[in-house]
């Protein structure tokens, strides 16, 4: 108010609270928690961003790719709004490799990132009344942009005493006629966990019993390190249509980048028939494009790199996924039952009954901040309530220390 005006505007506060429970939000609440006197570095185990760390550093081929694109001076101009077609030829022919039938660029769809290609997804299937299962942990994201898209969600769950596998009952049970879709990630993130062949097949049968589409998070494709190989969902295009999105952010440590896809897994036709393909469309012509000259780099990018990368990174994050749980098996607190095999990430359970004074995860993961300078994401974030997610995709030494204080600290208040 002022000089007795009322003004007519004010700002969303669906969106404040859709961002204090995001991953960002509660990461940017735990950083604001730290002891600034703390002469320590700060440890980042809550944030799957290992680019800072040398060990994870990012092939020259992939930066070689992109300037070479903007020197050339032809990449300075707007983008198509599905993306160029050198970009979205190359991805076809990357992820065909996988598949017993070939993508076309028509099935390619150049996003800012995988979140774009989530917010498109959701968008698009966003019509009055209709659900989405989600699973229980997940990623946050797919929660507040259905949310915000006027989708209802529903949840089922992964199961730890199975190794993180769909609860594939709870699927058939919440499902109903206004079900669109069901999201799976893998490799898993929170998780860490990698789907067999034979489990994504019934997750694909299950899902045709039901009538609706898998929408499949791959931005962790091919980042495995235990004995499960990683199946693309699109093996099963033929069983259930699949919208698969990905990014070239994890597999060549370039987040900040912002480069993904969207891509239709159909060899029935099925989202031509639905209009899925045509919506799609209409959504990124009122949306903005990834940077062209990006674009541009990836024929060259995911033709050049040479597996020798691949597989120094698969090595560190195995050596990290070791460490990690041989130091979680020594806090009596923390239980990690089911070790990483995939993705960046781990879930373990708190018990808070061997605890002084901790009143709940968030808790935990405050004070862990404020007493050690180490910053790891409280379970609930991801929808499991006195879990932890911890982050191991950073310099193994860092790593050890991080750990080595989150022991320390949970010695400090255990009940004696």
């Amino acid at each position: 108010m002022e000089n007795g005006r009322k003004w007519k505007f004010q700002g969303n506060e669906g969106l404040t609270t859709a961002s204090s429970i995001s991953i960002r939000g509660v990461l940017n609440m735990l950083m604001d928690n730290l002891n600034q006197d703390d002469p320590r570095v700060v440890i980042p185990l809550g944030h799957g961003d290992p680019s800072a760390f040398p060990s994870f550093r990012t092939p020259s081929v992939a930066e070689d790719g992109v300037v070479r694109a903007l020197r050339s001076g032809q990449f300075n101009c707007y983008s198509s709004t599905v993306g160029i077609l050198p970009a979205r030829r190359a991805v076809a022919e990357y992820l065909s490799r996988d598949l017993p039938y070939k993508l076309s660029p028509d099935d390619i769809f150049m996003t800012t990132g995988c979140t774009q290609a989530i917010e498109v997804v959701l968008t698009v299937l966003a019509q009055p009344g209709a659900n989405i299962l989600l699973p229980r942990p997940g990623y946050p994201f797919y929660d507040a942009r259905a949310s915000h898209s006027g989708l209802e969600v529903r949840y089922f769950d992964l199961l730890p005493e199975k190794g993180w596998e769909v609860d594939l009952k709870a699927v058939e049970d919440i499902a109903d006629e206004n079900t669109v879709a069901m999201v799976i990630i893998n490799p898993g993130n929170p998780c860490g966990n990698v789907f067999s062949y034979s489990h994504l097949k019934q997750v694909a049968e299950t899902a045709r019993k039901v009538g609706i589409m898998v929408i499949a998070d791959e931005v962790y494709g091919h980042q495995v390190f235990g004995s499960t190989p990683f199946t693309p969902m699109g093996l099963f295009g033929s069983i259930v249509p699949v919208l698969t999105v990905g990014s070239i952010s994890k597999r060549w440590i370039v987040p900040g980048w912002r480069l993904g896809w969207l891509v239709t897994n159909d060899p029935e036709g099925i989202f031509k028939e639905t209009g899925i393909v045509e919506s799609i469309k209409g959504y990124l012509n009122i949306s903005s494009d990834p940077p062209t000259f990006i674009q541009a780099g990836v024929p060259h990018i995911l033709s050049r790199t040479d597996d020798e990368f691949f597989s120094r990174i698969i090595c560190v994050l195995r050596e990290a996924a070791d460490i990690c749980d041989a130091k979680l098996k020594e806090i009596p607190c923390i239980n990690c039952r089911n070790k990483p095999e995939g993705s960046m990430f781990v879930m373990a359970k708190l018990d808070l009954s061997l605890l002084d004074g901790i009143k709940n995860d968030i808790d935990f993961c405050l004070r862990l901040a404020k007493e050690e300078s180490v910053i790891v994401l409280p379970g609930v974030a991801v929808g499991l309530k006195d879990w932890l997610r911890i982050t191991f995709a950073v310099e193994p030494t860092s790593l050890e220390d991080g750990l080595s204080r989150v022991k320390a600290f949970c010695k400090r208040h255990a009940k004696h």
